[in-house]
């Protein structure tokens, strides 16, 4: 990590030479927009610059007027959105992507991801690299690709992606997944970076006796472990004062000791969806959402 941009926080420089800030926020479950659009116009008070949102999360329109009403220019923002299954192949990816902007109220956006790796997602790409090119995107990357989707979507395209968005905290931590990312220079970014608040998790007492070393909670030290493996981690919340503890991680350091501690954490057990099910592809490709 490196510090240029985003208020002097930490960012990462991705594979095509664009900075990202190293903690953002995801809206993930955020149904409520009032509710949603509060959150982000905290979470940018508090000091984030990267919001990560989606359309399937339908709640972009609640990230725009936050982003409209935060008083900070559009350019010291990063905000990513992601393509859902329906609108795979090219035609479909240009439409649905022309939607994300209006709906966001942007004349670009700093990313735009493949949500899941299922359906004509190489057609998809190609629509993506060709908005990459025009400018309308700065960087492009995807979520949920196993190590075999990955190799399937080089095959067809010209561009790699800049991120592969995955399931990872430290009960789940993907170490083969996370080592084909690093050696094809593809940064791993986290969703549900806290577990989305496993009990398992925040409850473990080798993490409770880190955090009382450093007098942090348990999340920030998860979120602190996260950083310091080089991951570019999403957090989310609602509550105010977890979006301001969730941010408040760049004061510490945790030592090699601890980071083995947290890594050794891993059950390789995933607590969501899992991208190799048949049954659960099955499903996504037939969930048409209004979007």
């Amino acid at each position: 990590m490196n510090q240029k941009k985003y208020s002097g926080q930490p960012v990462i420089n991705l594979n095509n030479g664009v900075d990202i800030p190293a903690l953002g926020f995801g809206v993930w479950q955020m149904e409520n927009l009032e509710e949603c659009e509060k959150a982000v116009i905290k979470a940018i008070e508090v000091g984030y610059r990267m919001i990560d949102t989606a359309a399937i999360y339908q709640n972009e329109t609640a990230v725009g007027n936050a982003i409209k009403n935060s008083g900070i220019d559009r350019e010291d923002l990063f905000i990513t959105s992601k393509l859902w299954l329906q609108d795979h192949g090219y035609e479909k990816a240009k439409s649905a992507f022309q939607r994300t902007l209006n709906r966001l109220q942007l004349e670009y956006l700093d990313m735009y991801l493949i949500h899941w790796p299922f359906g004509d997602f190489s057609g998809a790409w190609k629509a993506m690299e060709e908005l990459y090119h025009e400018g309308k995107i700065k960087a492009i990357g995807v979520c949920n690709f196993t190590i075999e989707k990955l190799e399937e979507l080089k095959s067809n395209s010209t561009i790699s992606p800049v991120i592969n968005q995955i399931e990872l905290h430290p009960i789940f931590q993907q170490k083969e997944l996370q080592v084909y990312n690093k050696e094809n220079n593809i940064v791993t970014q986290p969703w549900s970076p806290l577990g989305n608040g496993n009990a398992e998790l925040l409850d473990n007492p080798l993490l409770k006796k880190i955090a009382f070393n450093h007098n942090k909670s348990v999340a920030q030290v998860i979120l602190r472990w996260h950083l310091q493996e080089g991951f570019c981690v999403i957090p989310k919340s609602v509550t105010p004062s977890r979006i301001e503890e969730n941010f408040d991680v760049f004061n510490f350091e945790l030592s090699e000791e601890e980071m083995n501690v947290v890594r050794s954490l891993d059950t390789g057990k995933r607590l969501f969806f899992d991208p190799k099910d048949p049954a659960w592809e099955e499903k996504m490709l037939n969930a048409v959402a209004d979007i």
